[in-house]
C-alpha cells in the first residue's frame, strides 16, 4: 500500500497500529505513529489515538501511551479502556484506577471491558474497599449482567480473600464454568473454610463439572493450611478411590499437606516415590522440615539438594537460614548467606529478612543493619531489624528505627507497635510509650489482644498501673498472656491482693491458667509477704495439672524464708522432686543469716556448696555462721578449703 503511494486513513491506520502491538514490533509501531502524525490523523479520530495507546501499552511503554492519551482531543470509552488496561498490563494498577475515576468524572460510561480491567486492578492491589465501591456502581448502573464482568467481580473478591463476598458473586454468575468453580473453591481453601469448600466440591460434581488438578490441589493445600488431618486423609482416599487426575501438581500438594500435618513418615514415602529431579518436591520437604522444627533434617536435606544440583527457591533458603538461627549455628548460617549471594537471591525480600533475623540473633547488629540498608524493604524488614535491636537490649535504637520508619512514610503494623512498645517498657520511657499510644489512637489501629497486652505492660513498667488496668478492663477478648501480664504488673508493684483478684476473675472467665500465671502470683505473694495465700496458690497448681518447676519453688522458698519459717522452707527444698539449684539454696541461706538461724544455715550452706562449689560466697557465709556459734575449728577448715580452691585457679591475663 505504501509502495503504491497510497496513504492510510483513519480506518487503515488503527488496524496496523494494533497489529504492531499484538506482534510486539514497537519500532514499526513508532513508524506508524510518525506516519499518523505526518498525515494529520492523530486528531481526526479517537480510533487512531486509542490504537496507538494500545500499541505502546503492549510494547511496555506505558509513559508514551499515557502521553498519547493526554494529547487526544476526543476520548471515547475505547480510549479510556485502552489506557486503563494498558496501565494494568504494565503493573500500574493504581494509575489505572486514577484514570477510571477521571473517566467517570467526565461522564463517560464504562463498558464491560473497562469494568473487567478495573476489577482486575483492584484484585491485584488487594484494594477491597475500592473494588466493593466499584461493584456497587456496577449494580447501580445495571452493568452486572455481562458474564465477563460477573467473572471479574468474582476474581476480585477471591484475590482479596473474601470468601463470603466471593460466594455471593459466584451465585450471580449465570454461565458457571470450571474457572468460576475453581475460583470460589480456591478462596475458601486458602482461608481455611474447609466445610464450605467440601460442600462446593460436591456441588461442582453435581453440576457435572469434573474436578481438575487445580481444584484437587487447592483442596489438599486447604486441608494442610487448616490442619484438618482426618478430613485431609479422607479426601486423599476419595481422590484415589474415584481415580481423579493425579499428576505432579496433585502429588506435590499431597506432599505439602502431609508435611503440614507433621506426618513425616507418609511425607517421606510420597517424596521417595516421586520424581527425584522435581525441584518443587525438594523445596516442599525442606520447608516442611523447617516449619515443624526439625532443623537438622532441614539443613541436611538442603545440602543434599545442593549436591545433586537441584535449584532451591527463596522459601527453602529462608527455611535453612531460620533453622541455623534457631540452632545458634552461626557458621552454617553464614554459609547460607554466601549461597544466597552466589545465587543472586540475597536481594529477595524474604531472604533478606531472614538474614537480618539471623544476624540479629547472633548479636551481629552491624551486619543485620548492612543487609537492611542494601535490600529491598517491606514492613517485615523494619519489624525484623527493630526486633533484633530489642533482642540485643538496644532499646533506644529500636525506638529510633520506629521514628525513622514513620518519617519514610512506611505504615507500621501491629507487630511493629508491639515491638516498639516492648522497647519503651524496658526503658521505662513513658513519654515514648504515650506518644506511640497516641499514634495508635489517631491512626485507628484495631487494638487486638497482643497490642493491648503490650500497652498494659508498658504503662505498668512506667509506673502507670491504673492506666494498665483501664486498658485491661476495656479488652473484649483476652488470652492467657493478657491475664498473666496483668497479674505480673500487680506483683511488680507489690500489690499481691489485686494480683489474686485478677486471678479469680480469670478463673471465673473460664480461662485456664498456665505455669507462668502461678509464677506471677507466687512472685507477687513473695514480694508482699502473703504466706497463707502463697501456700494456697502453690497447692492450687495441682488442680490444673501443673507441676511446679525450680522457679516456683524458688518463689516459695523466698516467701517462707522472708516470713521466718525457715524449717518449712528447708522441708520444702528437701521434698523437691528435682535437685535444687544454687539459687534456691542461696535464697534459703540468706534468709537463715537474716533471721539468725545458725543451725539450719550451716546445714543449708553445706548443701549449697555441694550444688555450686564455685560460689565463694557460700564459703564465706558458712565460715561466718560457724564463727558466730563458736565452731572455730570448723570455720577455719572452711577458710582453708576456700583458700585451697583459690590457689588452684589458674592466673588470668589482663587485656587493655
Amino acid at each position: 500500500m505504501r509502495s503504491a503511494d497510497c496513504l492510510p486513513n483513519h480506518f487503515t491506520l488503527p488496524m496496523v497500529a494494533s497489529a504492531c502491538g499484538e506482534a510486539g514490533w514497537p519500532n514499526f509501531g513508532m513508524c506508524v505513529h510518525g506516519l499518523a502524525s505526518k498525515c494529520g490523523l492523530l486528531g481526526c479520530s479517537s480510533a487512531v489515538g486509542s490504537s496507538l495507546v494500545y500499541m505502546y501499552s503492549k510494547s511496555g511503554e506505558i509513559g508514551d501511551a499515557c502521553k498519547i492519551f493526554d494529547e487526544m482531543p476526543d476520548r471515547d470509552v475505547v480510549a479510556w479502556t485502552a489506557v486503563l488496561v494498558g496501565c494494568l498490563q504494565n503493573g500500574e494498577e493504581e494509575k489505572g484506577l486514577e484514570f477510571l475515576c477521571e473517566m467517570l468524572s467526565c461522564d463517560v460510561r464504562p463498558n464491560s471491558r473497562t469494568m473487567e480491567g478495573a476489577f482486575q486492578a483492584c484484585g491485584n492491589m488487594g484494594a477491597l474497599l475500592e473494588g466493593s465501591c466499584l461493584h456497587g456502581l456496577m449494580v447501580k448502573n445495571g452493568a452486572g449482567s455481562s458474564p465477563v464482568v460477573q467473572s471479574s467481580v468474582l476474581s476480585m473478591y477471591t484475590k482479596c480473600e473474601c470468601p463470603d463476598e466471593a460466594y455471593r458473586s459466584f451465585c450471580e454468575v449465570v454461565d458457571k464454568n470450571i474457572f468460576t468453580w475453581t475460583s470460589v473453591i480456591g478462596v475458601h481453601a486458602r482461608v481455611g473454610k474447609m466445610r464450605e469448600c467440601i460442600s462446593l466440591f460436591h456441588q461442582m460434581q453435581d453440576a457435572e463439572f469434573y474436578p481438575d488438578r487445580i481444584v484437587i490441589s487447592c483442596m489438599l493445600l486447604g486441608f494442610g493450611n487448616s490442619m484438618n488431618v482426618l478430613e485431609g486423609k479422607t479426601f486423599h482416599g476419595l481422590v484415589l478411590r474415584r481415580r481423579y487426575l493425579f499428576d505432579q501438581m496433585v502429588d506435590n500438594a499431597l506432599l505439602s499437606m502431609y508435611c503440614k500435618f507433621r506426618q513425616l513418615d507418609i511425607a517421606n514415602k510420597l517424596f521417595d516415590r516421586g520424581n527425584k529431579l522435581d525441584k518443587e518436591r525438594w523445596n516442599i520437604m525442606v520447608l516442611g522440615y523447617g516449619k515443624i522444627g526439625l532443623e537438622e533434617n532441614c539443613i541436611k536435606l538442603f545440602k543434599e539438594m545442593h549436591y545433586l544440583g537441584i535449584e532451591a527457591d527463596s522459601n527453602s533458603l529462608v527455611s535453612v537460614i531460620s533453622s541455623s538461627s534457631r540452632m545458634r549455628e552461626n557458621s552454617i548460617g553464614r554459609q547460607f548467606h554466601c549461597y544466597a549471594i552466589k545465587c543472586l537471591m540475597d536481594s529477595d525480600v524474604s531472604v533478606a529478612n531472614s538474614l537480618i533475623d539471623f544476624y540479629g540473633s547472633c548479636g551481629d547488629l552491624s551486619m543485620a543493619h548492612s543487609i537492611f540498608s542494601k535490600a529491598m524493604r517491606d514492613v517485615v524488614s523494619w519489624n525484623t531489624l527493630m526486633s533484633a535491636y530489642a533482642h540485643n537490649k538496644r532499646y533506644v535504637d529500636a525506638i529510633s528505627l520506629f521514628n525513622r520508619m514513620r518519617l519514610k512514610g512506611i505504615s507500621p503494623n501491629s507487630a511493629t507497635l508491639v515491638t516498639v512498645l516492648s522497647a519503651c517498657s524496658n526503658l521505662a520511657s513513658l513519654e515514648d510509650g504515650e506518644r506511640i499510644h497516641q499514634f495508635i489512637t489517631e491512626n485507628q489501629f484495631k487494638l487486638n489482644v497482643s497490642l493491648a497486652t503490650a500497652l498494659i505492660d508498658m504503662y505498668a513498667k512506667c509506673g502507670k498501673l491504673e492506666k494498665s488496668r483501664q486498658i485491661f478492663d476495656s479488652m473484649n477478648k483476652r488470652d492467657v498472656i493478657s491475664w498473666n501480664v496483668m497479674i505480673s504488673c500487680y506483683g511488680m508493684h507489690g500489690d499481691a491482693k489485686s494480683a489474686i483478684d485478677v486471678f479469680q476473675l480469670m478463673e471465673n472467665s473460664n480461662r485456664r491458667p498456665n505455669n507462668l500465671t502461678f509464677l506471677g502470683l507466687l512472685s507477687a505473694c513473695a514480694h508482699s509477704g502473703l504466706v497463707k495465700e502463697g501456700k494456697y496458690l502453690f497447692d492450687r497448681m495441682e488442680s490444673y495439672s501443673i507441676k511446679p518447676d525450680l522457679k516456683h519453688y524458688a518463689c516459695m522458698v523466698d516467701l517462707l524464708g522472708k516470713s521466718g519459717d525457715l524449717k518449712g522452707a528447708e522441708e520444702l527444698v528437701l521434698s523437691m522432686p528435682m535437685s535444687p539449684d544454687g539459687g534456691i539454696w542461696g535464697a534459703l541461706l540468706s534468709a537463715c543469716r537474716i533471721h539468725g538461724e545458725i543451725d539450719i544455715g550451716v546445714r543449708v550452706a553445706k548443701h549449697a556448696i555441694e550444688s555450686d562449689p564455685g560460689n565463694d560466697g557460700y564459703y564465706v557465709l558458712l565460715s561466718n555462721m560457724c564463727t558466730s556459734i563458736g565452731r572455730w575449728e570448723e570455720a577455719e577448715m572452711v577458710r582453708r578449703t576456700m583458700k585451697g580452691r583459690i590457689e588452684e585457679r589458674r592466673a588470668g591475663w589482663s587485656a587493655i
